[in-house]
């Protein structure tokens, strides 16, 4: 059988060798998937809850084994695998425990119309059945552990299928999730190609797809999908502008840019990749941006006194030179640029480029590296304008002094999270709902948004009333009727009383209809 091979970025060790699955072994796990579904989702909530909690013990009792791990499988450094992935998985999957009931619940819906009061609703979640997730390499295990986790308390199976490079890091999700002894078929991997998977997904039956990717390939799922109808949920990345405010903290806002620019060497789909400073500090801040960039120290992500790893692949290392390459030859400069501490193809400097504009790629499309470019603005009207000025619109950040000028440049940009004087961190918040506007995806994951995501809304309505023979707009039809229904609408919503007046005396006339036997 096939196999793919998972090797450290870093250093090009071999980390393992996975077999290859075939599109028959999905049939077969779909298959199997959709037999045990029927009866996982027939299990209490409450009782679906106490299993799912055993993952949590697997993450606390392993988290150095997974640190290490996600570090030489993705090249990022430990503490990032702790910070981001590691610590809100766990936080997330606490949080998902204690809310499910919550989520799960039936929803009592209020009466719409005093008239129609007889009719009590109420909705109901139900799972989708068999949940594909579809996952990155850059947030390996953070990003698929929580929409799985959502989807089996839901009362779903599901497929899992990770990134190729990653493979390490999908059995560690793998061995979590068993640790909590589901019933079998209930949690399945597969180890596919991510050029067949999407199509072998949506071809082979699949429910429901989550999918986080480049904007091209969520573009064709979603064309795909549109021939079975199948749902989607795409998070499919962003070019994301930091504004800073003339009375921001510019310290605190310079630090936040090289966390959310620079960190994970750049590969965040939230990450900052585009600032705009006003003309007023425009200066200060750079100058604190240059002496905190300087000082970055890159390496080897297992060293825990390295501040950013490795870039994962080497596709994303031309994609980034590319975008450099394409900045320097439209006028841009390097401000400023940190020192690699060690040889390796995949180990980029963090760079800060000004003199930018929306011509360039950097400004216009999403990097996915340690690149951010900097320009000013003069008025709030124009840095809301350059923000928006882009197809994706996955999070952006304000930074000012001033909650309630955060709070009106907030509402008029066109992004899906919105944080002030930070950036990059409301993924880890597992309360809060995670997706994008325009091109950046569709649908939510994370928070009670996300997991509504996992279930489908049914209305139950019934009547209140069992003596009631008939609804007053059933058959048989005549003018009595007609000007009785008419009259109810004179009654509610006339301003004549006139007309109020005589809706009443032929509403009276008909309702007597509903209790007879004829």
């Amino acid at each position: 059988m096939n196999k793919t091979i998972s090797k450290n970025p870093a250093t090009d060790e071999i980390l393992g060798e996975f077999e290859l699955n075939t599109i028959d072994d999905l049939k077969f796990k779909i298959d199997e998937a959709r037999i045990a579904q029927k009866e996982w989702e027939k299990i209490p909530t409450k009782e679906r809850t106490k299993k799912i909690l055993k993952v949590r013990d697997y993450l606390v009792q392993n988290t150095d084994l997974i640190v290490d791990t996600i570090t030489k499988d993705n090249g990022k450094t430990k503490v990032d695998a702790l910070a981001t992935e590691v610590i809100p998985a766990t936080m997330a999957i606490s949080y998902y425990c204690k809310n499910a009931q919550y989520f799960l619940r039936d929803e009592f819906l209020s009466a719409g119309n005093i008239f129609l009061v007889n009719k009590r609703s109420k909705i109901v979640r139900i799972p989708f059945g068999v949940i594909g997730i579809i996952s990155p390499w850059n947030y390996p295990f953070a990003i698929p552990f929580s929409e799985v986790i959502m989807a089996l308390l839901a009362g779903n199976s599901v497929i899992l299928k990770v990134a190729t490079e990653t493979q390490l890091v999908g059995y560690e999700i793998k061995k979590a999730i068993e640790y909590a002894d589901l019933p079998k078929g209930i949690f399945n991997y597969i180890n596919l190609p991510g050029k067949i998977a999407g199509d072998a997904f949506l071809e082979n039956g699949i429910d429901k797809l989550f999918f986080t990717g480049s904007v091209a390939v969520g573009k064709y799922l979603m064309k795909k999908a549109s021939e079975t109808l199948t749902p989607l949920v795409l998070e499919l990345g962003g070019n994301d502008p930091m504004i800073v405010c003339e009375d921001a903290d510019l310290f605190r806002a310079a630090k936040g840019a090289i966390w959310a620019g620079f960190q994970n060497s750049g590969q965040s789909c939230g990450g900052v990749e585009r600032i705009y400073v006003h003309e007023n500090v425009y200066d200060k801040f750079l100058d604190l941006l240059k002496i905190n960039t300087e000082k970055l120290r890159i390496s080897n992500g297992s060293n825990f006194n390295n501040d950013i790893g490795c870039m994962t692949t080497k596709n994303q290392i031309e994609i980034v030179k590319n975008h450099i390459e394409d900045a320097l030859n439209k006028g841009a400069k390097i401000f400023a640029q940190s020192l690699i501490l060690e040889k390796g193809e995949n180990f980029l400097p963090a760079t800060v480029l000004t003199n930018v504009n929306h011509d360039m790629l950097v400004m216009k499309d999403e990097t996915f590296g340690p690149v951010v470019g900097v320009m000013k603005f003069s008025t709030y009207e124009e840095a809301i304008q350059l923000a928006n000025d882009s197809y994706l619109g996955l999070t952006a950040s304000i930074w000012t002094r001033n909650k309630k000028l955060a709070e009106k440049i907030a509402r008029q940009l066109k992004a899906g999270a919105i944080t002030i004087n930070d950036h990059l961190m409301s993924h880890g918040l597992a309360e809060t709902p995670w997706g994008g506007f325009k091109q950046s995806g569709i649908g939510r994951t994370h928070g009670k948004l996300g997991f509504d995501e996992m279930t489908q809304p049914m209305v139950i309505v019934s009547d209140i009333l069992p003596f009631v023979k008939k609804n007053l707009w059933w058959h048989p039809f005549n003018k009595t009727l007609f000007d009785g229904l008419k009259g109810l609408v004179d009654i509610l919503y006339s301003s004549s009383l006139r007309l109020k007046l005589i809706g009443i005396k032929n509403l009276l006339k008909i309702l007597p209809r509903i209790f007879k036997n004829e």
